[in-house]
């Protein structure tokens, strides 16, 4: 049973002023060779990497709370006298106590804890303890709080600070941590022994403290220290870990921008046919994105350029232009789309545009049987398929292009930066790689943009074609579901179509199918006389694809669906969309989803059913919802109630892991962060490496990429 620290051990044995960046964290007391392993999983291998292990908030001990006092909720300090110590027996053996210090009564109870701690809580005997107060049965309890007996008479030991709470991970305490961190803070010299890496003007143009004031406030910050004196110095530390996370992206790109691509020739036959082809005008804004791709596919340097647009906005037409650039002029184009249900979408839309073209497409996907894959594979390598679509299974080893000039990634930020870096490599040929064309329909907020993007040039298209509509959106309660009910029987009356979205907070494609499955059969008893079908995502390829074939020639009415139809759906004719669960979702992705309708001429509505009770978040997501179309918007939303990682998928692209740094609470540095990247690499170069080791450590840096 951890106890409360009272933060003070002897001076750890290195010798103060060493360079905390040489100094292995095994020269502290208490960091043996099992510790050091756990502390390695978190990136921990020196002192310098733990006094940057901050952290994630703050308790505080320094003063305690009268028993009485105690409110549901609140975390406090408090001692009392033992009054009875007794096991209990039943859905799990608890040992519990009741203490008193003369204002009210309290209730620990243990869950997990030994014979000998059993005999030490014994009554009379005077104990301290730290937790969160809860109401129970007999009053105020504290479960499983951090304690520390007292001897008669002592007086109560408080802490002199705010006392820190760290990241942890499987093995590793927070009272390990604790121990540890006093060590090293001592070894925190006046002396400059942790490296200052900003330049000094930077530095003094925003009027930062030092590093070491800064690094020993977010340890230690005295009781005193309310936000407004925390946040400036936390400020400090996350303006040095975004700078680096920018100086790693620019110094790629600075990387890439010394290779060679191959240089395309300007647009030519094919270009023009497809334009004249197509049964509308492109967009002033799409016409000004496909120039600024023409541009960059013309130089001898690869093309890095990300392509953003609202849903509908018709990022695919632009892609379609640079993919006939690059085979008008020789080269291969490969396409990679994150889902094979988007990869088929993207499949039919190509071939039915450049196949009368005379263009070859080549489809390839991980489901596809040995002889076929073995086919397309020897159509990719000998260049007779002009065009590759197809989902990761693209950029599997086995696959060679022949000559390979530009790779089209759709929704990036389902994809692992490596992932596209691989693709981009089956181009190199000769030191000469191939062009890069990154596409996404999730608005990125400029602020993030800058920050995850630092390597890509950006394009948006921000107009939709003319007579989009924006879609009606309604937020209803589960207990109104027979009126939407009708309302979808009603738009089906009209020769409309609709889809019905299930949700679940499970990340099962099992569970989700099932729970779709459920539904669809309770609409077919409610709507007999509609024609109903459903998809989710454990259903074979082939299947999905024929449900979504017919459902697209108007032959299914209703189509209930999980998230797979998020992206890549195309069905003008449905203009109803029912999401269930819908403050299970981010706004992003209710953004996306709405966009599956409204892509015909007729009126569109989304209606977003929900459980109550609504949490105050959930409620703020979906008003978003209610108020605005606007993707840019929706995302800049949904980047400040929920962090960069349902925006960009962290957990796949291995980046924005954050140790200090908030996006959404200190996007306002990015700007500086922008102008003090430039400085550095232009003026102190030097300081590059050092500061991108400190905060991203061994992680790959994506360079050589």
């Amino acid at each position: 049973m951890p106890e409360v620290s009272d933060h003070r051990s002897p001076a750890a044995t290195p010798a103060a002023g060493s360079r905390l960046s040489e100094i292995p964290v095994t020269a502290l007391r208490g960091a043996g060779p099992r510790v050091a392993a756990r502390l390695e999983a978190i990136g921990v291998r020196r002192v310098q990497d733990l006094l940057f292990h901050l952290p994630l908030r703050y308790q505080d001990r320094t003063q305690s709370t009268p028993i009485g006092a105690l409110r549901h909720g609140d975390e406090a300090l408090v001692d009392g006298e033992i009054q009875l110590t007794q096991l209990r027996y039943g859905r799990r053996r608890s040992l519990v106590c009741m203490i008193s210090d003369g204002t009210g009564r309290l209730l620990l109870r243990l869950f997990h804890f030994s014979e000998s701690q059993r005999r030490a809580l014994e009554r009379g005997r005077r104990v301290m303890c730290y937790g969160e107060a809860r109401r129970g049965p007999q009053g105020m309890e504290m479960v499983h709080p951090e304690y520390r007996l007292l001897a008669e008479g002592q007086p109560m030991p408080v802490e002199s600070h705010l006392t820190p709470v760290y990241p942890t991970t499987e093995g590793l305490s927070q009272g390990t941590l604790r121990k540890l961190l006093p060590q090293a803070l001592e070894l925190l010299s006046a002396d400059g022994n942790l490296d200052e890496l900003v330049p000094t003007e930077i530095l003094t143009r925003l009027a930062f403290p030092p590093l070491r004031e800064a690094v020993l406030y977010a340890h230690r910050p005295p009781r005193s220290g309310d936000e407004t004196v925390i946040l400036p110095t936390r400020r400090r530390l996350a303006f040095e870990e975004l700078l680096a996370h920018n100086l790693s992206l620019r110094q790629l790109r600075q990387k890439l921008d010394q290779k060679l691509a191959p240089t395309l020739s300007p647009p030519g036959f094919l270009v023009k046919h497809f334009l004249h082809r197509l049964p509308f005008e492109l967009t002033a804004a799409q016409r000004r994105v496909a120039d600024e791709i023409r541009a960059d596919l013309e130089k001898p340097h690869p093309m890095h350029r990300l392509a953003q647009g609202d849903v509908g906005s018709g990022k695919t037409v632009v892609a379609a232009l640079a993919a006939l650039q690059a085979i008008e002029s020789g080269f291969q184009t490969a396409l990679m789309a994150p889902t094979e249900l988007l990869a088929e979408q993207h499949l039919k839309t190509f071939s039915a545009w450049f196949e009368p073209l005379g263009v070859s497409v080549a489809w390839l996907s991980g489901t596809q049987t040995g002889a076929t894959r073995r086919k397309v594979y020897e159509s990719v390598a000998l260049g007779a398929a002009q065009m590759a679509i197809g989902t990761h299974a693209l950029f599997q080893e086995q696959v060679a292009f022949h000559h390979l000039g530009l790779v089209i990634v759709d929704e990036q930020h389902r994809f692992g930066v490596h992932q596209r870096l691989m693709l981009r490599d089956k181009g190199a040929r000769d030191e000469i790689r191939a062009h890069q064309l990154i596409m996404t329909a999730t608005p990125i907020p400029r602020t993030l943009a800058m920050t995850a993007y630092a390597d890509l040039d950006t394009s948006v298209i921000d107009s939709l074609p003319p007579g989009r509509k924006p879609v009606d959106t309604a937020v209803v309660p589960e207990i109104r579901r027979s009126e939407v009910v009708a309302r979808v029987l009603d738009a089906c009356c009209k020769g409309q179509q609709a889809y019905w979205v299930c949700t679940l907070i499970e990340d099962s494609e099992t569970l989700q199918a099932k729970a779709a499955a459920e539904t669809e059969r309770s609409l077919r008893e409610a709507l007999p006389t509609l024609r109903i079908a459903l998809v989710h995502g454990r259903m074979k390829p082939t299947e999905k694809e024929a449900v979504m074939v017919k459902f697209k020639q108007g032959n299914i009415d209703l189509l209930v669906a999980t998230t797979v139809v998020e992206v890549g759906v195309d069905v003008p004719n449905a203009s109803l969309m029912i999401i269930e669960n819908a403050e299970r979702l981010g706004l992003s992705q209710l953004h996306q989803l709405r966009g599956r309708v409204g892509r015909g001429g007729q009126r569109s509505a989304c209606v977003m059913l929900y459980r109550t009770p609504l949490s105050p978040a959930a409620r703020e997501r979906l008003n978003v919802l209610r108020e605005t179309n606007d993707g840019f918007k929706i995302a800049q939303r949904d980047l400040e109630l929920r962090g960069p990682g349902e925006l960009l998928g962290t957990r796949q692209t291995g980046m924005l892991q954050f140790r200090v740094a908030d996006l959404a609470q200190h996007q306002a540095l990015l700007p500086d962060v922008v102008r003090a990247a430039g400085d550095i690499l232009s003026r102190y170069p030097e300081h590059i490496a050092p500061i991108v080791k400190r905060w991203l450590g061994d992680r790959v840096n994506y360079a050589d990429a």
